[in-house]
């Protein structure tokens, strides 16, 4: 990207995530764009390049949120991105969302991202619950967050507005001694 070597804030053995940066705003517009992935994720807005730079250097100051990019260890290839947001130190809680670039699903990318940025949230965040939404036409993301862990709390009906129609969005949640549970990591301090 920018001839120096990635930071590899937090490493698995297929991807690992760094910091997003300013070199990266070409990228995360672009993928901004893809149709697909705009129709997963709900993306309804559109955003200017200079938006996506103030965004991204915005996200850089924000103590709320941990936006990172997802790369591939093979060749540091940006794959999507992952953020855990609207931390609230108090009651420990906090929100996740990942997006992937078309054609890097059903690789267990997603799958993986998924458990590093669950694992910072819980072990190092010290958070207690992180929730997400997930839109009901979205079935793989679904069955992806059901194997990490989340459970179903409720569905926000007809919450979205994409393509003409009202889709349901349905919420989900993992809390942190769910998470070591499943990681076996129950030993650990609660």
């Amino acid at each position: 990207m920018n001839g120096m070597e990635n930071v590899r804030f937090l490493e698995g053995k297929e991807v690992y995530l760094r910091p997003i940066e300013a070199a990266d705003t070409d990228w995360y517009f672009s993928t901004l764009y893809d149709p697909e992935t705009r129709r997963l994720t709900g993306t309804q807005m559109h955003h200017t390049r200079e938006q996506i730079a103030s965004y991204i250097e915005a996200k850089s100051q924000d103590r709320s949120s941990v936006l990172l990019i997802i790369a591939t260890r093979s060749d540091d290839t940006p794959i999507g991105d992952i953020a855990i947001q609207d931390i609230d130190t108090m009651n420990r809680n906090a929100n996740i969302r990942i997006a992937l670039t078309n054609g890097s699903q059903n690789r267990g990318y997603g799958t993986e991202a998924l458990r590093l940025m669950l694992d910072y949230g819980f072990g190092v965040l010290n958070l207690h619950r992180i929730e997400l939404n997930v839109f009901s036409y979205n079935h793989r993301a679904t069955r992806v967050y059901e194997k990490v862990g989340f459970k179903q709390e409720g569905i926000q009906r007809e919450a979205l507005f994409y393509n003409h129609q009202y889709h349901d969005s349905i919420l989900m949640s993992i809390l942190e001694d769910e998470y070591r549970a499943l990681s076996g990591n129950s030993n650990l301090r609660k």
